[in-house]
């Protein structure tokens, strides 16, 4: 029955009975930070693959309770791969660290790409710290992996590509410079690659593929000497080649990319699940729109395929997808694509989105779990298409509606929703603010 400020707020009948679920089924939740807040995730431990969302790039809340979870599933239930929505070669030199491998030299220092904070903060810190405490008492062959999955490090991965030839066979390195030379012009700025490939004024498309299928036809003998190491520089010649498709198609239609990055995405961690065998089980860290089943959403009935459609499609019910969501507080993030990092206030939710329905319940922070039989009723309350709201790097309030809402369909989007009505700012450390390095020095 709906109370009367609901009744003053637009709220309808329908909308009644569905908050009247989501109060009896939401479970309230431990404040992040104490030990108990991720008992509850137990029974997601059973999957093969667990796919943990974030309604935006900047929430404080989001990224400690992914880490939580993950170190619940990793330390009882024995996952042993974590993939981020991040860029390939950074990732690779986080996961020499936090396996206890040799530093990979570089000039570069790490996620200085923007938007640098969504790695570069002290909640992924305080993780990547725990991982390396946690994997220094297990064998090598046993240690948790730590992997990007992103198609953006044109530049690194051609680099990534070049040192690791130069190391095997040099004749081959003098090859790919060669082929990679056609791109090097637009490493720093590949999206200028694509305006110049769209007017036809230059395409390297071959020369990447080239470049990768040599790669693949020397596996059996560059794998004999150091098998990871061309593991590494298989995946980068890869993110070449995807990349240089994914700025080419840009300029073509967002489905097109969009779609490019995700199935490179999700090749990707099939790649790793199927490199660490029969044992592997991940956790994955991206966006809600990327872990959520495109299918049920604007975005899969606009022709917009995901990591989550796609790992449903792959693995069927070993796949567990965790939504997050938020009502207002404060989130990092910029203007727009390529300006400063600022803090700003998250509006209040739309009374006629789904997050609304979860601000209503009065819990403040809460999981809803719809996947057991006897939860029929939430999820119906949550299966008419509803607006839900997205936050990436970029937030706009003064446009929300139209740049950060999408209609969805919940209960097939999401196996269940981690919910935090207020929320506060991740700390990015390094340049952004006054403080200590991200990493160790050498990383």
């Amino acid at each position: 029955m709906l109370r009367t400020s609901e009744k003053a707020a637009g709220f309808s009948p329908e909308d009644g009975d569905r908050i009247a679920a989501l109060r009896a089924h939401a479970e309230c939740l431990d404040p992040v930070l104490s030990a108990g807040f991720s008992d509850p995730f137990d029974r997601f431990g059973g999957a093969k693959l667990v796919l943990l969302g974030e309604a935006t790039h900047g929430t404080s809340e989001f990224y400690r309770a992914r880490a939580a979870i993950t170190r619940r599933l990793v330390e009882k239930f024995g996952f042993n791969i974590v993939a981020l929505e991040a860029d390939w070669p950074d990732a690779a030199r986080i996961d020499r660290y936090v396996r206890h491998q040799a530093p990979e030299q570089s000039r570069e220092e790490i996620f200085r790409r923007f938007p640098e904070w969504m790695w570069r903060n002290e909640e992924f810190r305080e993780f990547i710290d725990w991982l390396r405490e946690f994997n220094q008492a297990l064998p090598p062959d046993r240690r948790v992996e730590l992997r990007g999955l992103d198609v953006y490090s044109l530049g690194a991965s051609m680099d990534a590509v070049l040192r690791y030839l130069d190391r095997v066979d040099g004749d081959a390195a003098a090859r790919a410079r060669a082929r990679y030379g056609c791109l090097t012009p637009w490493q720093q700025e590949p999206a200028e690659y694509g305006a110049a490939a769209i007017s036809g004024d230059v395409n390297c498309e071959r020369e990447a593929v080239d470049q990768l299928c040599e790669l693949l036809r020397n596996r059996l003998d560059y794998s004999a000497r150091d098998g990871e190491s061309f593991f590494d520089a298989a995946q980068n010649a890869r993110i070449v080649r995807a990349a240089e498709e994914y700025y080419r198609t840009m300029y073509r239609g967002s489905v097109a990319s969009w779609n490019l990055r995700d199935r490179h995405m999700f090749e990707t961690l099939r790649r790793l699940m199927d490199a660490r065998g029969p044992e592997a089980r991940a956790v994955v860290w991206a966006h809600n729109s990327h872990i959520g089943n495109a299918a049920a959403t604007a975005m899969g009935w606009e022709g917009e395929f995901n990591i989550g459609e796609l790992a449903r499609t792959a693995f069927g019910n070993d796949v567990v997808a965790i939504g997050f969501g938020t009502d207002h507080g404060r989130v990092a993030a910029a203007s727009s694509w390529d300006y400063p990092m600022r803090i700003m206030n998250v509006l209040p939710a739309r009374n006629d989105s789904y997050e609304a329905l979860f601000r209503q319940t009065q819990i403040p922070r809460s999981l809803t779990d719809w996947s057991p039989a006897q939860c029929r009723d939430v999820r119906d309350a949550l299966s008419s298409s509803k607006l839900e709201r997205a936050i990436g790097v970029v937030y706009r309030p003064d446009t929300e509606f139209m740049s950060h809402y999408f209609k969805a369909v919940m209960s097939e989007q999401f196996d269940a929703f981690v919910w935090f009505e207020e929320t506060a700012p991740i700390t990015p450390i390094g340049s952004l603010l006054t403080g200590p390095e991200t990493y160790p020095q050498g990383f």
